[in-house]
């Protein structure tokens, strides 16, 4: 069936305002491909004022932020304590002398950065533009380049496995005093006088072996081997320079996988390569510290009764005043950590701080970016005189203040059925924490975030936003001031400037403007709320409909998924969620070629409860499908047009996990499914994401819920796609799962990308995707690309 147009076709305006409904006779036509791709393409930048990239000047009051206008973005800088606003730069000069340098063309409103950063008194800024750091004089107007950037994955708190390792410095380690320097000979660790002006320090190497260095060396150990040595990114000094903490290091396996670029553009021939890539259940690194006295040359072992089976060690860290050291040790299996302090006289240990939560400790930074949900914070106070410290023994993600000399809790900072999400500031000298929360206010969304101050005693909390709107806030360093950015997927940003010490807004900064968007069509997704499987709990999700949506119709239902433990990801801000969240604007352009596009958060995802978070350990497979059925459900009972007897499922890398098995686990609801670079199995992925919620050691629960050893079930449709260098997940996942298929006598189709990594983006497989979809939901014909002639840019883009 074809998308009928009541108007000429002069204009996007008009093809968004009227998009045209489906006739019942025939499948879509190239040019409903084209409009749909025209809403996720064209759509955001009818938006103006539309805020990003706030950045705080550096002890100053002033800020810099981008913000949409029509054509592209301006730069603006605004002064606190004056309230004025300008200009942060001049942007065409700047355009000039950027392209001086890059070789490219730049117009004024279409600057490569989302932000920027003052320095050298606000004469300069530096920034990020395409993998590389430049640093501009803005009153000359001349600009350098500066290192590459490596890629990463920003808030996801996991590792960026396509980044290549940096090479370990083989630097001699300097003594606090500058009479020592430490390093490694002959996997030992060693010391010799600090030459003056370092011409001998080449002499000997700091890596694992080497050769011997001068006379005046003297090895503090002589049991450091091949298969047990000492590693010198561990080497660290005592403050006052007697004592030496190293890690001794049993390496574990280092696994490497192997990929075929199998189409390299520079030449016929394809090329071999492998990458580092440890799985669950491989060994692991066993790192053991040892304590060296300079004096006396003495080796102190230190007892590991506390610290047995580590998954990891974070870096010793000396006291201010050398009397211990502490290390953060995470057990195998994520189920027990425990901060240790080493007596630095004895090489006692003793556990300062023990978390034993049965299930999984998230270990990962809460200090870092909300969508990662991490839930280890720690901040010792008065060099450890007290310790604050994140846990969530109570069901919930709170603060508590330790004494640091008995390692007992004095008191709970934080207290109540809502999460601490990220710890932004603590004030030492005040005795102040400043955090971010979600759920405090029990008639708005739990997910929205919001930011407080608190006393270390649990007094005095203080309310910075109350907007019932999901907000994000910059905060001046000397935390006096603050902009303010909130918003919801249905009313757009707007950005205040306000004072801590002063409940009033001082300036109404921006507010965008989305008259064009709705001039168009578009109406904002619908915000939806239905109980858990417990019958308690309430799952939030996003409704997106067609812009030419008839309540008359039934539309056939697509879920976009990514049920990955390590956040929550259905949008909360207007312009979407973080990574792993489908954008909205992809999922309307989705919705444009006749289905009703959905988002939720089931149980087993994070930034709720404790219980909630729980769902997922030993059980990836589970991917709150149970809460999710049950959403779809409570919508179609409000709602006939909701036909939830044709619902397809979508998602990329856990998400491309999460929605095969929405085939293979729950045939009964999911009929179609389409799956991008998925973790099928959790013993074929990366360690340090799958262990720490599979857990250690591999057991049965791995085979339930790997997609592999359950792909017979499979009764719906299933596309995969996967690309051949994708270093994130391990692509031959993908491949397995279509090797059991096989064997099991099932049929699903397989898109291999040649040199696609993590992620098979592009119009193509955008177009494969919504093909499917038609097929296969809408029981239609789509069309025969390979006989059109087509652009690349004709359909909606893959997306999420």
């Amino acid at each position: 069936m074809a998308l009928r147009s009541a108007v000429p076709r002069s204009s996007l305006m008009f093809a968004l305002l009227l998009l045209p409904a489906f006739a019942a006779a025939q499948g879509p036509t190239p040019d409903d491909y084209a409009r749909a791709a025209a809403v996720q393409r064209s759509l955001p930048a009818l938006i103006t004022n539309l805020v990003d990239g706030v950045t705080a000047i550096e002890d100053t009051h002033r800020f810099t932020y981008r913000r949409s206008v029509s054509g592209g973005h301006e730069f603006i800088l605004i002064d606190g304590d004056t309230r004025a606003k300008r200009a942060a730069f001049d942007q065409a000069r700047l355009a000039t002398a950027l392209g001086a340098v890059t070789g490219d063309t730049y117009d004024a409103l279409t600057l490569p950065m989302n932000a920027v950063e003052f320095v050298d008194a606000e004469r300069a800024i530096e920034f990020t533009a395409s993998s590389m750091r430049y640093r501009c004089d803005v009153v000359a107007y001349t600009c350098v380049e500066g290192e590459p950037v490596p890629p990463g994955r920003p808030g996801t708190g996991l590792p960026d496995l396509s980044a290549p390792r940096p090479e370990p410095s083989r630097e001699p380690k300097p003594s606090p005093d500058g009479r020592w320097e430490a390093f490694i000979q002959n996997f030992n660790v060693a010391i010799r006088p600090r030459p003056e002006d370092g011409a001998a320090r080449g002499a000997a190497t700091g890596g694992r072996g080497g050769p011997r260095a001068a006379s005046t060396t003297t090895l503090l150990s002589l049991d450091g081997a091949p298969g047990n040595f000492y590693e010198l990114s561990s080497v660290t000094w005592s403050p006052d320079s007697r004592k030496i903490v190293a890690y001794r290091v049993r390496p574990g396996l280092h696994r490497e996988i192997q990929y075929i670029e199998s189409s390299p553009t520079e030449q016929l021939q394809p090329r071999y390569w492998t990458r580092e890539y440890p799985k669950p259940g491989d060994p692991v690194d066993i790192e053991q510290p040892v304590l060296f006295d300079i004096a006396t040359k003495r080796q102190i072992e230190v007892d590991n009764t506390l610290f047995p089976n580590p998954y990891t060690t974070s870096s010793p860290v000396w006291r201010e005043d050398s009397r211990s050291f502490t290390f953060d040790y995470n057990q195998r299996g994520h189920t027990e950590f425990r901060v240790i302090d080493v007596d630095a006289a004895t090489g006692a240990p003793r556990a300062l701080i023990d978390e034993d939560p049965r299930t999984f400790f998230n270990y990962r930074s809460a200090t870092a970016v909300l969508a990662a949900a991490g839930k280890q914070f720690r901040h010792d106070v008065a060099d450890g005189a007290e310790i604050i410290w994140m846990s969530e023994r109570d069901n919930w993600t709170h603060l508590y203040l330790y004494d640091g000399a008995t390692g007992r809790v004095k008191n709970q900072i934080t207290r109540g059925d809502w999460v601490v999400r990220e710890v932004v500031h603590v004030d030492e000298d005040s005795r102040q924490i400043w955090f971010v929360a979600g759920g405090m206010y029990a008639d708005q969304d739990p997910y929205f975030a919001h930011y407080y101050r608190i006393n270390f005693d649990g007094t005095g909390l203080t309310t910075f936003t109350s907007t019932p709107a999901d907000h994000s806030v910059v905060f001046s360093t000397d935390m006096q001031y603050y902009i303010d950015t909130y918003s919801t997927v249905q009313t757009p940003p707007t950005v205040e400037l306000r004072k801590t010490g002063d409940p009033a807004v001082l300036a109404t900064l921006e507010t965008a403007d989305i008259s064009k968007v709705l001039a168009a069509g578009w109406k904002p997704p619908e915000i939806f709320v239905s109980k858990a499987r417990d019958g308690e709990t309430d799952i939030w999700g996003i409704v997106v409909r067609p812009t030419n949506y008839d309540p008359s119709r039934k539309y056939p239902v697509i879920e976009f998924i990514y049920a990955g433990p390590q956040g929550s990801f259905v949008p909360k801000a207007f312009t979407g969620g973080g990574p792993g969240a489908g954008n909205m604007w992809s999922m309307q352009a989705l919705a444009e070629m006749g289905f009703i596009v959905s988002q939720v958060d089931g149980m087993g995802t994070a930034n709720r409860s404790k219980a909630f978070h729980d769902v997922a350990w030993k059980n990836l497979g589970d991917a709150g499908f149970p809460d999710r059925i049950l959403w779809h459900k409570a919508i179609a009972a409000k709602d006939p047009s909701y036909d939830i007897s044709r619902v397809g499922i979508y998602g990329g890398s856990a998400g491309g996990q999460n929605s095969t098995g929405a085939l293979l686990f729950h045939p009964e609801f999911y009929k179609v499914a389409v799956s991008s670079n998925g973790c099928h199995d959790n013993r074929m992925d990366k360690i340090s994401w799958n262990e720490q919620w599979m857990s250690w050691p591999i057991g049965p629960h791995y085979g339930a819920s790997s997609n592999v050893d359950n792909a017979h079930r499979l009764e719906g449709h299933l596309l995969m796609m996967v690309g051949e260098l994708d270093t994130n997940v391990d692509p031959t996942s993908t491949l397995q799962v279509m090797d059991a298929l096989i064997k099991a006598g099932k049929h699903a189709d397989l898109f291999f990308v040649p040199g696609a990594g993590h992620g098979v983006g592009g119009d193509v497989a955008g177009r494969m995707r919504v093909d499917f979809f038609v097929r296969h939901l809408q029981g239609l014909n789509t069309p025969n690309w390979n006989a059109l002639n087509v652009t690349a840019a004709s359909g909606p883009s893959s997306g999420g």
